[in-house]
């Protein structure tokens, strides 16, 4: 009976230690606490820490101002102004000749710096492989060397006589017969950097009927909005006129301009989507010009609805109410003739004689 009572301790005493060494799990070998070795009464809470990061106790102050602390106090008073050797740009421009220049607008350093482009317009790009190379070739005039320039008297720039040293590498003087204002913009040469190419687009909606009604101008700047994609400003009128009704300071109109690759865009819209559905367009007006490269058109009413902003909605928009446009397209050509020669290469024709 003692043998059977001995058996059953010693078989008690080992189920004993095979708990006491039962082996953690090597997934969880590094992170076991002091409560693996006896685990809750809960099965699935047993690899849980007993004391989670909600519950840990946020740090001390001292602690806090000894980790914020970067320098001594006694070297803080002593340190140079961070902004000292920093490059900042001049406010003003004071002329080719200063030592300090301006960055350009692409450097992010430049006080007029503008972030992009951030994509590249098709018609931009046959511009440049396709359009200027051809514009450079085509009105390309051979001068043989020492062969001397005809000057004409009037309306032209004239050369300096070198009676002082200060004319070296001067420009040319303006032309007689006052301000250059009533002679306007001198014809350049196009070369290779004098390319003419479009440097905005501007779209003026003009409703007279705004000043009675204030629905002509919410439609006009919806339409001048959709087809441009721009926030357009709202315009006003300078000046009275009785016969249409409206008096100086009335809204009656919007207008916007686009510049850079949004420019670029809209005139590829134009060329390709909207002025082949006119069937009774007959083109661009050859005399039209300000004598600067900078051309304009008109748009009707019923001509609005080929944009396709507006085409797939054009419930939207009250046939009554919908307003024509002005589109402007200013070009750095020096005269008229350079700002036709640029349009005709982009896609617009023209029609009637050309007055210069």
């Amino acid at each position: 009976m003692s043998g059977v009572r001995k058996g059953v301790c010693l078989a008690r005493t080992l189920g004993q230690r095979q708990l006491t060494l039962k082996p953690t799990r090597p997934g969880l070998r590094g992170f076991a606490s002091a409560s693996e070795v006896n685990p809750p009464q809960n099965g699935h809470l047993s690899d849980v820490e007993s004391t989670p990061t909600f519950t840990t106790p946020a740090p001390d102050q001292n602690a806090i101002d000894a980790f914020s602390q970067t320098q001594r106090p006694d070297l803080i008073p002593t340190r140079l102004p961070g902004n000292r050797y920093q490059y900042h740009p001049p406010k003003y421009y004071r002329g080719p000749l200063h030592p300090i220049q301006t960055p350009p607008a692409s450097d992010p350093t430049a006080r007029d710096f503008v972030p992009g482009p951030f994509n590249f317009p098709r018609l931009k790009h046959t511009y440049d492989s396709t359009i200027a190379p051809d514009l450079l070739t085509m009105t390309y005039q051979h001068t043989p060397p020492g062969t001397v320039p005809i000057v004409s008297q009037k309306g032209s720039l004239r050369q300096w006589d070198g009676s002082s040293p200060y004319h070296k590498n001067r420009p040319s003087r303006g032309p007689r017969g006052g301000g250059s204002s009533r002679l306007g913009i001198l014809e350049r040469k196009i070369d290779w950097n004098n390319i003419p190419e479009i440097q905005a687009v501007t779209i003026n909606s003009y409703a007279p009927n705004s000043a009675q009604n204030k629905e002509y101008l919410h439609v006009a700047r919806a339409v001048v909005q959709a087809i441009s994609g721009a926030y357009p400003e709202v315009t006003t009128v300078k000046h009275h006129v009785i016969q249409w009704g409206v008096r100086k300071g009335d809204k009656t109109g919007a207008k916007v301009t686009l510049r850079g690759g949004a420019a670029y865009e809209f005139v590829d819209k134009l060329v390709t989507l909207v002025l082949p559905k006119i069937k009774d367009w007959p083109g661009i007006k050859a005399s039209t010009g300000d004598d600067s490269g900078n051309l304009a058109f008109g748009m009707k009413p019923a001509w609005m609805a080929y944009f396709p902003e507006i085409e797939f909605n054009y419930d939207m928009y009250p046939p009554k109410l919908m307003p024509g446009c002005d589109i402007f397209i200013h070009t750095t050509g020096t005269s008229d003739r350079q700002g036709r020669l640029l349009m005709e290469a982009l896609g617009f024709p023209f029609y009637g004689k050309a007055t210069r």
